[in-house]
């Protein structure tokens, strides 16, 4: 019988260290300080083999704007690798990016 409590506390001690990197932060402000406008954005965790799809859509982020964009992808990833696409064919890309720890990036 005491085996069941001692079960279930690591249990409960295994869950509560895990629940921290569930729950963590992937929302991120992009920031664009360039002077042109970004017509396509893209955020893909470092497992993907691909870029997705374009996070912006219909929408563009003008020179001197900025977005929140939520990058829980439900997979547990912080490491993301963003592509911008600018209007004068311009690409910036970035690898590595850790959204559980930025809070902002900025292109400029």
């Amino acid at each position: 019988m005491r085996l069941f409590p001692a079960l279930s506390l690591s249990a409960a001690l295994a869950l509560a260290s895990a629940a921290p990197a569930l729950s963590l932060d992937r929302r991120v402000t992009i920031i664009n300080n360039t002077g042109f406008t970004i017509v396509r954005f893209y955020g893909s965790n470092t497992g993907s083999d691909s870029w997705q799809e374009d996070i912006l859509g219909q929408d563009v982020l003008p020179s001197g704007s900025s977005v929140v964009i939520n990058f829980d992808d439900a997979t547990g990833y912080c490491m993301f690798d963003f592509r911008a696409e600018f209007e004068d064919g311009d690409v910036l890309e970035r690898g590595g990016v850790n959204v559980c720890e930025t809070a902002t990036f900025t292109y400029e």
